[in-house]
């Protein structure tokens, strides 16, 4: 937040630990998810194996110490950098054209998220779709012989449900907002932030009743890692989008955004749309055309 006088329209930020932090955090996170999935690989030995070396004796993984500080200083660096943003917001340094470089921003961000999921769905689809090719040629269909898939129209069919209900109360929560009604706005959030849970829920139900692994190692196929991977990922969206609105709410809670300044709430509901889309493809083939 510079206290210089700007004859533009740009603001331009004080110096800030956040980026390199950032970097730092991403970086171990990085290779602390690596070490983890590899037994430590180069680090299995020497001074980095307290954080990188191998696991529990008898586990093909190495120990997360490495991944789990990475993961909280990058949780670090959210809080802080976002927090920075909110107080120069709230000081006036958002002009109109830094409201609309925000703007493009997250419309990038979610478009990088859409090439995110197309490549688990081409993962999906090659192997749906070219299994004897690219797996056994004498592998007649898929999922293959002797997985059991999931019940579309029961727990896959509620989720559908609750996802697309939330689209709508976080679209009445954005409405409201914008006609100054903060009462609706905080109503209609938090009834989205529960749907989001329950949503999770749901889908630890699901995954706690699956007939399938992920891993070749404990009996699972290419079918199980392409399940997983894709519908994983998405649940994972999903908390980060019900994190993104419960602080939305909070802000609002305590008389932060306006009718005429809310695009934190804006991106928020951009994401949860997007996640909400992803779905209905992941319902539509993951689930129902190829249930097996």
């Amino acid at each position: 937040m510079s206290a210089h006088a700007a004859n533009h329209d740009y603001h331009l930020v004080d110096p800030s630990p956040w980026p390199i932090v950032g970097s730092i955090g991403a970086f171990l996170l990085a290779v602390g998810a690596v070490a983890y999935m590899t037994a430590g690989g180069l680090f299995a030995e020497g001074p980095l194996a307290f954080f990188y070396g191998d696991g529990v004796e008898g586990d093909a993984r190495g120990t997360s110490m490495g991944m789990m500080i990475g993961f909280a200083i990058v949780i670090w660096t959210m809080f802080g950098w976002w927090g920075d943003m909110i107080k120069e917001s709230n000081a006036g340094l958002h002009t109109p054209v830094v409201d609309l470089g925000m703007r493009y921003g997250m419309i990038l961000f979610i478009a990088s998220e859409v090439m995110f999921f197309v490549a688990w769905f081409w993962s999906f689809f090659e192997y749906a779709i070219f299994h004897e090719v690219r797996l056994d040629p004498g592998m007649a269909m898929f999922p293959p012989t002797g997985v059991e898939t999931f019940d579309p129209w029961h727990i896959p069919l509620m989720n559908t449900l609750v996802l697309l209900l939330s689209g709508t109360t976080v679209t009445w929560a954005h409405h409201a907002l914008q006609h100054d009604d903060r009462k609706g706005a905080k109503l209609g959030l938090l009834v989205t932030v529960i749907l989001g849970v329950c949503f999770t829920a749901l889908q630890g139900v699901e995954y706690a009743e699956a007939g399938f692994e992920f891993a070749l190692a404990d009996g699972g196929n290419i079918y199980g890692s392409t399940f997983y991977m894709a519908t994983g990922f998405h649940g994972a969206h999903v908390i980060i989008g019900t994190i993104f609105l419960f602080i939305c709410l909070l802000r609002l809670q305590f008389g932060g955004m306006s009718a005429k300044k809310h695009f934190g709430l804006e991106a928020a509901a951009w994401y949860w749309h997007f996640v909400d889309v992803v779905w209905l493809f992941l319902f539509s083939f993951v689930y129902v055309i190829y249930q097996g």
